[in-house]
């Protein structure tokens, strides 16, 4: 099921899990308040449809194992930045080719 942000009047944001289309405009936190649904947040890490850099969400690890990644990379000889969210940002397609090629991944779509 997919993940849905909702922003309280402090402006954090909440994320809720709901079936596909079921997701309520508001949700109630109780003696926190309410807290509307932000579409803007729930867009943010998409990566770009096409171009370099490239934030590779396919490939991403658990927001906590993003500095592990993060130093496997680096001791590999393949320096990449990693999201927040775990995420590595592919510069071009070579570095791209290289992380994956270090951690046993290919790419089998070939995307370019």
């Amino acid at each position: 099921m997919p993940v849905y942000c909702f922003q309280d009047r402090q402006g954090f944001i909440h994320e809720k899990v709901f079936p596909i289309g079921k997701a309520p405009r508001e949700i109630n936190l109780g003696a926190r308040g309410s807290a509307r649904r932000c579409f803007s947040a729930e867009s943010k890490g998409v990566p770009p449809k096409k171009g370099w850099p490239m934030e590779c969400i396919a490939s991403g690890v658990n927001a906590e194992q993003g500095k592990e990644l993060a130093d496997h990379l680096k001791k590999n000889g393949v320096p990449t930045e990693v999201t927040p969210d775990g995420n590595p940002v592919y510069r071009d397609k070579k570095h791209r080719d290289k992380a994956l090629k270090v951690r046993g991944m290919h790419d089998r779509s070939s995307y370019n």
